[in-house]
């Protein structure tokens, strides 16, 4: 249903676009209309678009059609505007126009389906019934999540443990919510009494999980392992299938191939948007670098990149020296290195500009954790645990935790520990949307909230 009523939008949208601008729906437009519908399933369909949102956030599947939808548009713009270049209402501005209009009414569309569906699952129609063993920590945390999410239609009928009572079992869950053993959890799933179970043994269980598996699959209730991963720092985590084997993700990129693209189309039209308009000013700052001091106007330091993989960054030379071995001292206020005309470049964060080239080249993003010198992540990676997740995304010129205060000296461990922690929070919770928002908040601290910590 998801699939028809989508491209039923598509073409809808698409003919009304071609009554706006007087143009009659023929058969070549019609065409046109249903190869971009197709278009659309076909990319996707291999991206999740259209299989089970039950349980996942809204604004996930929202950033998915917005993604799909975007690409979809691209591609059809261009071949429409190759094929036909000169036919009426096949414009470019005819175009837009169509993909706006289709955009919103898909997001409206799945907002809309998203609640009726809500709303009617909260009558306790098309609800799953859910078990879920043992009622230790995880077992808890499961079932708390699953009640805090009406709209996926679940309902937890109780837990099963069969281990001490007053021994290792969550004290949030009432002894009245423990419906029994493991021997009458697979009794009663016999009996049909759940529709999903949910096995969150430790990961030192395997045996028992193993037996308990056999056992359930005499019974028709699907089942789910959720692994004890609470001892790991998560990143993204997620299930991949390897041939004919499932394999879980610890450490992981935040975004598929399709928000990959999402993500470097920003990049590059923010990059370019940005070097259209600040040119010729940077030429001229690299003209007074060159006057003011002697050395080369750019800066090119060693520094990681994604995957740990080593990238020269670009930055106006803002000191005397221009350290870039296995020692590099950070600046400090009042630093004797930092020319008069460095000191203001760094106060402004203007010396970083050079950077949006190292964007167009691929090697940094607009958005992403501010690389380090390689002097500095040797010695870093030594004393926080899990800094080097932060290389599984491409470096920024700007980042969450610089936007959080997080920006400058890292005198103190806990500083640069608290920088991680904002870091690795980018990296768990990325959309498209959270880029933009650092980039606004960027801007606005720049003009209006001057860092106190840039020396």
């Amino acid at each position: 249903m998801v699939r028809m009523t989508e491209t039923g939008l598509i073409v809808s949208i698409f003919a009304a676009t071609q009554i706006v601008d007087g143009v009659a729906l023929d058969p070549l437009r019609f065409l046109v209309a249903i190869a971009s519908a197709l278009l659309y399933v076909l990319i996707g369909e291999p991206n999740g678009l259209f299989a089970s949102w039950r349980g996942a956030p809204l604004r996930q599947e929202l950033l998915r059609v917005l993604a799909i939808w975007s690409i979809t548009l691209t591609i059809s713009a261009f071949l429409i505007q190759t094929v036909f270049p000169d036919e009426p209402g096949l414009s470019i501005s005819s175009l837009w126009l169509w993909g706006a209009g289709t955009l919103v009414s898909l997001l409206l569309w799945r907002t809309s389906f998203r609640f009726l569906l809500g709303a009617f699952r909260g009558t306790g129609l098309n609800r799953r019934r859910v078990a879920i063993a043992p009622a230790g920590p995880l077992g808890s945390e499961v079932g708390r999540t699953i009640m805090d999410m009406p709209q996926a239609g679940m309902k937890v009928v109780g837990w099963f443990d069969d281990r001490d009572p007053h021994g290792i079992r969550a004290p949030e869950i009432h002894p009245d919510r423990i419906l029994g053993d493991l021997e009458e959890l697979v009794a009663q799933a016999k009996e049909g009494k759940f529709d999903r179970v949910y096995l969150c043994f430790p990961l030192a269980a395997t045996d028992r999980v193993k037996l308990l598996i056999q056992r359930l699959a005499d019974t028709t209730a699907s089942v789910y392992i959720v692994p004890d991963f609470f001892t790991f720092n998560l990143l993204n985590s997620r299930i991949l299938n390897l041939g004919r084997f499932a394999a879980i993700s610890v450490f992981e990129l935040p975004y598929n191939e399709t928000d990959w693209y999402l993500k470097r189309g920003f990049d590059i039209v923010f990059a370019l948007g940005f070097l259209a308009v600040a040119g010729i000013p940077m030429l001229i700052i690299a003209a007074l670098v060159k006057i003011t001091s002697p050395g080369p106007a750019v800066f090119k330091q060693n520094r990681y990149g994604i995957d740990g993989k080593p990238i020269q960054v670009w930055k106006f030379r803002s000191m005397r020296v221009m350290d870039n071995g296995e020692k590099v001292e950070q600046a400090k206020k009042g630093d004797a290195r930092v020319t008069p005309l460095g000191a203001f470049l760094r106060k402004s964060s203007i010396d970083e500009f050079p950077q949006f080239i190292n964007v167009l080249q691929g090697t940094m993003s607009v958005v992403g954790p501010r690389p380090h010198a390689i002097a500095h992540n040797e010695e870093y990676r030594r004393k926080i645990h899990g800094y080097m997740l932060r290389h599984k995304v491409k470096p920024g010129i700007t980042g969450w935790a610089q936007v959080n205060g997080w920006r400058g000296e890292t005198d103190t461990l806990d500083k640069m520990e608290k920088r991680i922690e904002f870091d690795l929070d980018y990296i768990r919770n990325w959309s498209i949307w959270l880029d933009l928002k650092i980039s606004f908040l960027t801007f606005w601290q720049l003009v209006f909230k001057p860092s106190k910590n840039a020396f």
